[in-house]
């Protein structure tokens, strides 16, 4: 008897999409400035070290999100509120326009730091420069490094879980 657990040649993308489902998130928008102007949502985001401040996001070979991040080297990440699912889902929306009419009707302000779009009404906003990537499968991991972060009024959070979105825990002041 083995106690290595189940092999990884029976684990098909069906089975662990439906695993991961279980595991819920927090839920951003990753937005590229300049030339190739571009926002996504996304949960595969995650702090990676306060010294130096770095975050990561997965983002997949085939995104349009993929060249925009790799191309222009800064981006920003905008947390999104509870109140922001629908703009979650406009980013998500893969028939949206592509490029600066994509935010025509959103709210959102060039980052100083990036000029990459900061969403109006996120609980929190960083600015990252990409300091390292890495492939993995068929994704990429972006380490940025954080130019600059900001944190808005203390609200519920945005949660994706079980393939929907659900409010969260409100933040602190």
């Amino acid at each position: 008897m083995s106690d290595q657990g189940p092999s990884t040649s029976m684990v098909v993308p069906a089975s662990l999409r439906e695993a991961m489902a279980r595991f819920t998130t927090g839920v951003v928008a990753l937005t590229v400035g300049g030339e190739h102007m571009h926002g996504m949502t996304a949960n595969a985001f995650s702090s990676v070290s306060l010294e130096p401040p770095q975050v990561l996001c997965c983002v997949a070979h085939s995104a349009v999100m993929h060249k925009a991040i790799t191309s222009e080297r800064r981006f920003a990440v905008s947390i999104m509120g509870a109140d922001q699912e629908g703009l979650a889902r406009h980013f998500a929306d893969k028939s949206r326009p592509l490029g600066p009419p994509q935010f025509a009707s959103v709210d959102w302000r060039p980052g100083p730091h990036t000029g990459a779009p900061l969403l109006a009404g996120a609980l929190a906003w960083l600015e990252c420069e990409l300091a390292d990537s890495h492939d993995s499968g068929d994704h990429s991991i972006f380490i940025g490094s954080v130019l600059h972060s900001l944190s808005g009024p203390g609200r519920q959070g945005l949660l994706f879980f079980d393939g929907g979105f659900h409010a969260g825990v409100t933040a602190g002041p």
